[in-house]
């Protein structure tokens, strides 16, 4: 822990400070144990006793109740410290992980090949003036009515949303997902649970009148479905894909991306979630990864997967695949999706375990394959891999697919989504 906490570039110190809380808390325990066995014994001789015996009895017991109190608060005081100090942890990152801050990725694959637009005879717009030559993006308005990070999609903007979410489902669908619609505010402990208060805290949204916070991707409400339950090994594993609205403060990002609606504050997507075996956790990993890569081949886009490097994984990730998708005006590619192994953390922090012995995978694009066996119960691993992030793929689309007068070729996979449409015409010169 303290080299995946050096690794992370996390306080190492955490650990050591957790380490001596929890020996405070079990030796504080085994005092409370004692001295209520000791009161309990006591309170069998004092109906027995008489006289002076008695009266020091009755003395001695009224010492003992404020020990066993005193002793009490400090098991609670030392157990609260303790799991203070568990919730600021991050999760033991896998060993393959490259070691490194945001930049110290590892390109694993690259798909496809951006377009030569110098040799087509034009120079490609952004996805910010295609989108107001198409009448499909509003970032003015937006501003105006919500502040900047804010826009509207309008005309074939909003119907080029609708078509990539119900693309995006039926692909997950086909794949063995059941379909979610999740809320957008939870409770702390859904939050806390998923290891979205810890560093990534000042980009949620807190509503502190009612004590909800806003979901930053439906990873939080999907990974809190089954807390506090116990599943069967023979149901799994269990896919859901979530579609949700999505709110981010953007923290720290002052500046950065500040054009069009590659980052903003609101948007929807389409998330992968997948509980699973801890033992089938890996394999599970890379089917998420061979999803995410099958959506963005259908969209036409050229990608690239990276290895995400230990410091830039977010606490419940062991390990975690990116594809970054080419965005021509920017000329680099940037992230389009994630893929998160979570191991046993979330399932950990959020008590959802598994009843049962599993054993070999097998498992196909489609389902599971294993098998269970006996009683045991222990908590089994969560999973998440964004499918379609909406926003950011509009603006791959819009920028990748674009022709010289403006207009926008739409892939193939779209087309039965926007009644049959190939291009997007403008609206507007």
């Amino acid at each position: 822990m303290r080299a995946s906490q050096r690794a992370r570039g996390e306080d190492v110190d955490l650990v050591d400070a957790l380490l001596s809380a929890d020996e405070r808390r079990r030796s504080s325990a085994v005092r409370f144990d004692e001295l209520r066995a000791e009161q309990k014994a006591l309170g069998k001789l004092i109906p027995k006793a008489a006289g002076d015996e008695k009266t020091e009895l009755l003395k001695k017991a009224g010492e003992l109740a404020t020990a066993v109190k005193a002793a009490d608060a400090a098991q609670n005081e030392a157990a609260e410290e303790t799991q203070r100090l568990v919730l600021r942890l991050g999760n033991l990152v896998h060993p393959d992980v490259p070691v490194g801050g945001e930049e110290d990725f590892t390109v694993l694959e690259t798909v496809g090949t951006p377009r030569d637009f110098a040799s087509e005879g034009f120079e490609p717009k952004d996805h910010l003036e295609l989108g107001q030559l198409l009448g499909a993006i509003d970032v003015e308005r937006g501003a105006k009515v919500s502040g900047s990070r804010f826009y509207y999609l309008t005309g074939v903007g909003a119907l080029l949303e609708l078509a990539l979410v119900n693309a995006a489902i039926a692909q997950a669908t086909a794949a063995g997902f059941v379909p979610m619609l999740t809320p957008a505010l939870v409770k702390p402990r859904a939050m806390e649970g998923t290891g979205f208060l810890g560093q990534a805290a000042e980009n949620v949204y807190h509503l502190e009148k009612d004590d909800y916070y806003l979901v930053g991707t439906s990873e939080v409400p999907l990974a809190a479905y089954h807390m506090d339950e116990i599943v069967e090994a023979s149901r799994l594993p269990l896919r859901y894909a979530g579609f949700s609205p999505c709110f981010r403060r953007e923290a720290g990002t002052y500046g950065k991306d500040t054009r069009g609606i590659f980052r903003v504050h609101q948007f929807d997507k389409v998330e992968m979630f997948s509980y699973v075996a801890p033992e089938d956790a890996e394999a599970e990993h890379q089917r998420l990864l061979d999803w995410e890569k099958q959506w963005l081949t259908g969209l036409e886009l050229p990608f690239q997967v990276i290895d995400v490097a230990t410091g830039d994984l977010g606490a419940s990730a062991s390990r975690k695949f990116d594809c970054e998708a080419w965005i021509p005006t920017q000329g680099k590619y940037r992230e389009l999706t994630s893929a998160s192994n979570c191991d046993e953390f979330q399932a950990r922090r959020l008590s959802v375990r598994m009843r049962g012995e599993w054993r070999g995978s097998g498992a196909t694009s489609s389902g599971g394959g294993g098998r269970a066996t006996g009683g045991h119960v222990r908590p089994l691993a969560t999973l998440n891999g964004t499918l379609c992030a909406v926003p950011r793929t509009i603006v791959a689309l819009l920028e990748n697919h674009q022709l010289a007068d403006g207009s926008v070729r739409v892939p193939e996979v779209l087309r039965p989504y926007l009644g049959g449409r190939e291009v997007l015409e403008p609206t507007a010169k």
